[in-house]
Formats: C-alpha cells, structure tokens, sequence
C-alpha cells in the first residue's frame, strides 16, 4: 500500500527527489562524515509531512512508540542495526533492561515494548521489562491483543546500579519520555550501566526549539550539498518563553511570532508560486502525545481563544502546565489513504532507517496535527524500507519517495544528536539555540 499524493508530479517535490537521487553517493558520503563525528541516540522516530511543495520533519521522538506498526517483513533490518547500536555502546553487553511508561491499559503501547524487546531479544541479548509504575510489589504479566504475555517486575536500585531479582543488567533502555521528570532512582546510576538515552533527553527538559534549531543548522549544510533552497526541508520556527494561557500573560509575544512566521511563509509561496493559505502550529515545546497543540492561520486566532481551547492548550503529559511554546510553520499533508489525511512516520535505530508506518485521521484535514485519537496506523505502506535507491526509476517511485523520507529522518536523527551533544549538562550549561 503506497498513500497517494494529491499533488502533480512535477514542481518542487520531485526536483527536491531528483536532487537527491542524483547526489546518492555525495548525500551517503556526507552521512558517514557526520556519524564520526556525532554519536546518534540508540534509537528515533521522525514525522514527516509532504506537501508537494515542501517536505519536512515536524516532529523527532528519542523514545518511539509505535514498533508494534512496523512491517515485520523489515525485522532483520532492525535486529541488524540493533546489533551495531548495541556493540558501539558496549561489545560485551548481554543483559538489557527496557523500562517503559506507566501504562497497564494502553495494549497498544504494550504492544511496542514487546516488539523492541523482541527486536533485542533477537541481537542475542537477554532483555526484562522494568516498571516505574508506583507500589508495584511485584511482577505483573499483561495479557496482549496477540496472544502475548508482557511481565513487568518493579525494579529497584543497588547502590548506584538498577536491578531486577535475580538480573544486574548492562545497559537500560527507556522508553519511557520522563514527561514528569526523572526519578531519583534514575539518577547517579553507575557509568557502567548505560542509560540510552540520556536523561537530559526526557521532556521534563528537552525543548523542542533546541531540536529545530540543530535541525535547521544540519538542513542549511545538507542544501549545499544537493543544491537545494533549504527551506523546501526545513520548517521556519519560533519560540515564546513565557506563556500562560490560563491568564493570557505571554499572548502578544506568541502573536508576535505567529504574525512573523506567517509573514517568512508567505513570501516563500510568493517566491514558489504557491497558491495556498499558511499557516503555523502552535504546540508546547516540550511535549508528546499530540497533546498542546492547534493550527493557527492569523495572530488573532491566539489573541481570541476561548476557555475551552485555552484549557486544552495549557497544559500536557502528566497534567504539567505549558509555558514555553514553539510557534512552527505548518507543512500540508496532501498524502492520503482512502481519501484520509496521512503522515509518514519513520523509524530509526542507530543510524539506520528499519522501516516506518503511514499515521492516517479520518477527521483531521490536511493542515491539522494528526497525532490525535481518533488516529490509526497502516502499518504495510511501507514496501520499501528507504534503506537505499533506485537511480534507474523514476525519482517520485515509491523506492525513492521512500528513500528521501529515510535520508530527511537521518537528517533529523543528527540534529537529536547535535542536540543532545549541545544540552549535555555534563559539558555545556543549559542554553536555548533558538
């Protein structure tokens, strides 16, 4: 199942695909040099959206949750690059342990442990689930929709080294986006054990802002390379530091930037011949679940919400309230799977793209954030991993469409990387790159 683009296939899309087609082996060249220079996190998903005109990541997670959505036709591909992620961090590991989010009802989360721990189980590791999860006196088993037994067992902490009865793990892998900060029982662990990723990773401190402004520095130096407006991959951005959408404190700040942003995107439609509305999104710069986050076309949409909206966009994951907001050019989606509105997800781990899904709404439309319930996945629209290219098909063939959303989700796997170099509080105070 390929989604079908409503856009001719011509203009900007496919000279931005013909660009990379032709520079393969300088773009593969160009990657190589910055993995030795940047080491990626263990793993990430990018959501990208495809206007036609423009092509761009608009959202990176350093803890994905979606494997359960990945064509299991790919699982070699991911046990491959789950090896050399595994033997870069440590070649003696044997013992992982994966602790994911609080979650005991959510099968469908569930179903993503079990799918990355599957994944590691099968590099040859020895893997257990660890749980965060308050009072939890002992082992828990989850039945899943497939049949498949999921056992979370509370782990607790040994000096500076985190176990589980029985098992002194390696390493400890989360999946679990510490919205609500990081727990004391994460913190000082021994630096034998690795933790992937990182704490400073979580969203109690990681800013969205820091992401694209790493981002856009890694798009301009990539245009060079192929010869394109760096624009075409990259969304214009800007940030409000102090927002309080309870009390409307910060309102002319996030209108200004709205009113600003809008004004860069115009004038590249301008400059493109582009006949549609812009518009921006304004969503909270920490954050997941597609929580805090709502379309926005004119700076009088922010000064005039009404309570209902302004409850909705005050606060995220774990209850916490938003004050810092990134105010982000929207990029349409004109890709669609049985006339609804979809967005490639791309799944890395490592440096290395193992796949991805088609996140589809019914009832969203194609300037919407799509990352709200009602969503599903088409887990199969990927037929091809975007591992590689084809130079002798045509540059929109769906082996190199797919090919170009891997080498935009490896772009934005290294602007994670850059930033989580950038925001280590080991070796750099905290600072915001916007």
């Amino acid at each position: 199942m390929v989604p079908h683009l409503t856009t001719a296939l011509s203009g900007p899309l496919l000279d931005i695909e013909r660009s990379v087609l032709s520079a393969q082996a300088q773009i593969e060249h160009w990657f190589r040099m910055q993995w030795q220079e940047h080491a990626t996190p263990f793993y990430s998903s990018v959501d990208l959206r495809n206007s036609g005109f423009k092509l761009a990541p608009v959202d990176t997670n350093l803890f994905p949750g979606g494997f359960n959505n990945l064509n299991p036709a790919f699982m070699t591909l991911a046990v491959q690059a789950a090896r050399i992620a595994v033997e870069k961090m440590c070649a003696s590991a044997q013992r992982f342990l994966v602790i994911p989010e609080n979650h005991t009802r959510n099968l469908f989360y569930l179903q993503n442990v079990a799918a990355l721990a599957d994944i590691l189980r099968k590099t040859g590791l020895t893997v257990r689930i660890g749980s965060l999860i308050p009072d939890l006196a002992g082992p828990l088993s989850l039945d899943l929709p497939d049949g498949q037994v999921l056992k979370l067992e509370p782990v607790r902490r040994e000096g500076d080294r985190l176990v589980l009865d029985g098992f002194d793990p390696c390493a400890i892998l989360l999946n679990n986006d510490l919205s609500a900060g990081a727990p004391d029982l994460l913190k000082g662990l021994d630096p034998m054990q690795t933790l992937l990723p990182p704490l400073h990773a979580g969203w109690a401190t990681r800013l969205k802002s820091n992401h694209f402004a790493a981002y856009r520095e890694v798009a301009e130096a990539f245009a060079r390379v192929i010869g394109v407006d760096p624009w075409m991959i990259d969304p214009y951005f800007a940030s409000c530091g102090e927002v309080d959408f309870q009390t409307r404190d910060g309102e002319e700040c996030l209108a200004t930037h709205v009113e600003e942003v809008l004004a860069k995107i115009r004038r590249k439609y301008v400059e493109y011949g582009i006949d549609k509305e812009p518009f921006v999104i304004v969503k909270a710069d920490a954050g997941t679940y597609g929580m805090g986050i709502m379309t926005v076309k004119s700076p009088d949409d922010v000064r005039d919400l009404n309570r209902r909206q302004r409850n909705k966009m005050a606060v995220v994951k774990e209850g916490l309230p938003v004050s810092r907001v990134l105010v982000q050019e929207g990029v349409y989606s004109f890709e669609n799977i049985n006339e609804a509105v979809a967005e490639p997800v791309v799944y890395m781990i490592d440096h290395f793209v193992i796949g991805g899904f088609y996140r589809v709404h019914t009832s969203r439309g194609v300037d919407e954030n799509l990352n709200a319930p009602g969503m599903h996945f088409a887990p199969l629209a990927f037929q091809e991993t975007g591992s590689y290219a084809d130079p002798s098909a045509r540059p929109d063939a769906p082996i190199n469409r797919f090919y170009t959303y891997g080498v935009l989700a490896r772009l934005a796997a290294l602007a994670a990387a850059i930033e989580l170099e950038d925001t280590d509080p080991e070796f750099n105070p905290p600072k915001d790159r916007a």
